[in-house]
């Protein structure tokens, strides 16, 4: 079977928004300080979720600077590292799960993990997107972020930006895989329609005797019916009680018999020889005779 557009577009987005997501919890460049006092102009303050680094156009980048203002300290700053490190955690989970449903090397896919896994990733995307959300919206609050008074200037950094791109792209392969479901639910559907239909059908031929009262008939429908004498009331005894099962056959029909000997009579019993013609004797019977025919 051809794996589904939505999988296979799940598939490229989610492992994308990943790496984003990873390289933007890593790097130290969710925000940038320039413009110090007493320092070059070009000097450069990267500050991140675990480190800051400083930088020279004339000089290679330091990492591990001091944090004097209490930076790691601020509560955007410290949600945004358990999201993260959650996000990714949770990203994993998903494209396992998209892995074990999607199936590509198998001609079905299982839609129902497919989209379980879609799910997750969905929730991976949120994850990430709040806390990036959040920092950028204290980007230039120094009360919550602090940073040094102006002429400071702060700027977006490089990591706030994949951050951004990587949710936006765990939120779309996780709603592409979502979509596994719609196959699997009209499965379902099409199964629960069936199961009554096929349940509900009954032989035909089987016969249930309800007890109830009789209605009123006359004394020859109510005796004679079906083509078959039935007994009095008083006449049943213990096969008064209906039983329920299949009706039995009824016999042919036989041929009609006559206990009347129709040849009887039809013979004189004193004939003589050269007598009279048949047409002319006596028939002793009260049926006709074959010669009156």
């Amino acid at each position: 079977m051809r794996t589904p557009v939505v999988m296979t577009l799940g598939m490229v987005l989610a492992p994308c928004g990943l790496l984003l997501n990873l390289t933007s919890t890593l790097t130290p460049g969710w925000r940038l300080l320039e413009g110090f006092l007493d320092q070059p102009l070009d000097l450069v303050l990267y500050q991140g979720l675990w480190d800051m680094c400083r930088e020279q156009s004339s000089r290679q980048r330091q990492c591990g600077q001091q944090d004097d203002l209490g930076y790691f300290a601020a509560e955007p700053v410290r949600v945004a590292r358990g999201l993260m490190v959650t996000s990714l955690a949770v990203t994993g989970l998903g494209l396992l799960l998209a892995t074990l449903g999607v199936r590509c090397w198998r001609d079905e896919p299982h839609f129902a993990v497919a989209g379980f896994s879609g799910v997750v990733l969905f929730t991976a995307g949120l994850l990430s997107l709040i806390p990036v959300s959040w920092y950028n919206h204290f980007l230039a609050d120094r009360t919550v972020l602090p940073a040094q008074p102006s002429p400071v200037t702060v700027q977006v950094g490089y990591s706030l930006v994949l951050g951004y791109l990587g949710s936006c792209l765990l939120l779309l392969g996780g709603f592409s895989l979502a979509l596994s479901f719609a196959p699997w639910c009209a499965e379902r559907c099409d199964s629960c329609r069936k199961a009554p239909s096929s349940s509900a059908r009954r032989s035909s031929i089987s016969t249930v005797y309800v007890d109830g009262p009789e209605p009123a008939l006359t004394p020859a429908i109510k005796y004679y019916s079906d083509g078959q004498h039935r007994p009095r009331p008083h006449q049943l005894g213990a096969a008064s009680q209906r039983k329920a099962g299949f009706p039995m056959p009824r016999p042919p029909p036989k041929s009609y018999s006559n206990p009347v000997d129709v040849l009887d009579g039809e013979k004189a019993p004193n004939s003589e020889p050269g007598g009279s013609s048949r047409s002319t004797r006596p028939c002793g019977s009260t049926l006709p005779c074959d010669s009156d025919v």
